[in-house]
């Protein structure tokens, strides 16, 4: 899907928040396209590196839009903030660990097969780094595992809230549903999923596959209903997710660099050493977590112990962006 005039003139002549606007309204559009259990592995792929072509202008020379980003994408911590101050009389939120824009379209297709009303779907940004107890803590929580069991506590954001935090079948998650108006259901699937097949081969094929059977289920979409009923539900995540498998590799001496500065990861606190290079391979920036270093686009580097095909933290569209439904039953 190629950019039109317009869209490419905010790109290079307009303001940060006209470029991100464009960004995110290219990828959302190229990521919500229908999908069929049958070509998903090859389809995903396919939007994967048209995707990728964004990436690359970011990285090569619109660099200086992910200083910009924290300031011109709301994060999707403060849009739930937000939301949830809305006048709704009961509310839930529903959290997929490590959900990306890839996974949108089976969250479309099943909301309408099964008659639930979508009022919004968006993207919105990712803590930076995009990691799990970063947006956490942005929520007012010590942790993704507090929530577990209504531990929540009565200092977070997200007041008055049941909360639950899980790593279970949907079947055994519906259960847990209480009564309560207000509920905060953190689901640890795809991220718990995305790690396991990490280091093996090509794993987003493999998440795919899982994605596609999961999020076609009779059990999700029942666990989905039950959390709607009587209820205004949003569906998000904490981060995304970078299919470092299909990057290039960074040889010489920036692959050297990227390993001593990243080892197998994608960021680091502090602002360090960002190296010499131009277009730059890493990026400090300030978030409210603190100064951090980051890698920049796409690229993979020679690890020992191999460097996982799929993995977060660093500053790519789908590992930063995640989606935001708003649905009712």
């Amino acid at each position: 899907m190629s950019l039109t005039a317009s869209a490419l003139h905010a790109l290079t002549q307009g303001s940060s928040d006209d470029a991100w606007r464009v960004i995110i309204n290219h990828t959302v559009e190229i990521a919500s396209k229908p999908l069929a259990v049958g070509n998903a592995p090859s389809e995903v792929v396919k939007r994967d590196r048209e995707i990728g072509e964004l990436d690359l202008f970011l990285s090569s020379c619109g660099w200086d839009l992910w200083q910009a980003f924290g300031d011109s994408v709301e994060r999707t911590s403060n849009r739930l903030v937000r939301w949830w101050a809305e006048p709704f009389s009961a509310k839930a939120v529903l959290i997929l660990d490590g959900l990306s824009l890839r996974e949108l379209p089976w969250l479309l297709q099943g909301a309408k097969a099964r008659g639930l009303n979508l009022h919004e779907v968006s993207a919105n940004a990712s803590e930076v780094p995009g990691e799990t107890s970063e947006f956490a803590r942005a929520l007012g929580f010590g942790s993704r595992s507090k929530l577990q069991n209504n531990g929540g506590g009565l200092t977070h954001k997200l007041q008055p809230s049941w909360t639950e935090s899980v790593d279970l079948p949907w079947k055994d998650c519906e259960p847990l549903i209480g009564s309560t108006p207000n509920q905060i259901f953190w689901h640890h699937w795809p991220d718990a999923k995305l790690h396991d097949g990490s280091g093996a081969g090509q794993g987003l094929e493999t998440l795919t596959k899982d994605v596609a059977e999961q999020l076609s289920s009779d059990d999700f979409w029942s666990f989905v209903e039950r959390l709607a009923t009587g209820r205004r539900l949003v569906i998000t995540s904490d981060h995304g997710y970078a299919a470092t498998g299909y990057f290039p590799d960074a040889d010489g001496e920036v692959g050297q660099f990227l390993k001593q500065t990243f080892s197998s990861g994608r960021s680091k606190p502090g602002t360090g050493d960002a190296g010499p290079f131009v277009p730059p391979v890493a990026l400090p920036i300030s978030s409210p977590h603190g100064a951090c270093l980051l890698a920049v686009g796409r690229r993979k580097w020679r690890n020992q112990g191999g460097y996982p095909t799929l993995t977060h933290g660093g500053l790519s569209l789908l590992e930063v962006l995640s989606p935001f439904l708003e649905l009712t039953k």
